[in-house]
């Protein structure tokens, strides 16, 4: 199962782009700015959630249009049959983005029924440095190409902990049916979201541990829930931690304060003290594993941003060859044809100019 026929009509700097004839590896070629990266963002939006800039949408639209923007995919299947996906916003609604499969409403969560997406961008080359934040929604989007309903539980927490937060900073003080029902809400939507990460650390490691070790570093990873992961267990926590919040003005442990913990299995050093390029193919490694678990029983759709310029020829072979074996069709950008060299035989490949994208 593959996309064909993809077509952006006013997304970024691409008024009107249509691309076919798509293969397993498919090659955007340009200068910066040429608009090869909003291609990648636009099939990002074939997930549920913000994309892979986790840009506004009214960012989006190309300067000047004032209808929206428009991505429409086919999404061909082994019966040779295909769906149509597309996603959307209009001018009127700016800040709502739409979602149409084979011209039928539905909503963006539904998309995940549909196709699993991975996408590894240089943005991301400082996840294990930063914030823990960065390395949550890391686990939520990986956590969402395998489970859907994963987005849900994600939003209802958050949404639930702002209102009990804003009830903890206000001056007066909350009474306990409300934070009771509030907290309801968070343990329902908080122990389902803090499971759905166990279970995704849990399987990339196992994914992780059958990868060969060489030539990118294999990383071991480690689940900190930030309070009990079960139902019962985080209800007492918010109830016991009720006057230690009230003090605090906020909501000190839960699933918001959940961590990811990467270390080189290999030499035993945190991912965070690791070296750029250890750190970068710890990241290759984790995306490689998670793309294989994705595609399994759904499409798959891996999105690599000028990954390939910043290997060295022997990791790229291996990266090459890996992706052939995994089962998604691969997106990959570049300014220069020359580190793809090994595949242009058997890719697809678009030199994008100006936000114009012509078939080479």
């Amino acid at each position: 199962m593959s996309l064909d026929r993809i077509s952006l009509t006013d997304f970024r700097n691409h008024a009107a782009t249509e691309m076919g004839e798509t293969a397993q590896f498919n090659l955007l070629v340009g200068e910066n700015g040429a608009g090869k990266t909003n291609v990648l963002e636009a099939l990002s939006l074939l997930a549920p959630g913000r994309g892979l800039r986790r840009a506004a949408l009214a960012e989006m639209v190309r300067s000047g249009s004032e209808t929206g923007f428009g991505i429409g995919v086919s999404l061909a299947q082994q019966d040779d049959e295909s769906v149509r996906l597309a996603t959307y916003s209009e001018g009127a609604n700016p800040g709502r983005r739409r979602v149409r499969i084979n011209g039928a409403e539905s909503s963006a969560t539904s998309l995940g029924e549909w196709l699993a997406v991975t996408w590894l961008t240089p943005a991301m080359d400082g996840l294990f440095t930063g914030p823990a934040g960065d390395r949550r929604r890391y686990m939520d989007r990986l956590a969402l190409a395998l489970d859907p309903g994963h987005a849900s539980h994600a939003a209802r927490y958050e949404a639930a902990l702002r209102e009990r937060n804003r009830l903890l900073s206000d001056m007066r003080e909350p009474e306990s049916a409300w934070l009771d029902a509030i907290e309801a809400q968070m343990v329902q939507h908080g122990s389902a979201l803090m499971q759905g990460r166990a279970r995704l650390v849990e399987t990339l490691a196992v994914r992780l541990a059958e990868m060969p070790a060489d030539p990118f570093a294999r990383p071991a990873l480690t689940y900190n829930p930030g309070a009990p992961d079960h139902a019962d267990g985080l209800s007492q926590a918010l109830y016991d931690n009720r006057k230690r919040d009230r003090a605090a003005q906020r909501t000190l442990s839960g699933p918001h304060r959940d961590e990811l913990e990467v270390v080189h299995a290999a030499k035993r050093v945190p991912a965070a003290q690791s070296s750029t390029g250890e750190q970068k193919a710890m990241l290759v490694a984790m995306t490689l594993a998670h793309a294989g678990l994705a595609a399994q029983g759904r499409a798959g759709l891996l999105l690599l941003d000028e990954v390939a310029a910043h290997l060295d020829p022997v990791r790229r072979a291996a990266l090459f060859d890996q992706l052939r074996g995994n089962g998604s069709q691969v997106w990959m950008t570049g300014t220069e044809p020359a580190p793809f060299s090994t595949i242009a035989g058997e890719a697809a490949i678009w030199r994008v100019s100006a936000g114009a994208v012509e078939r080479v």
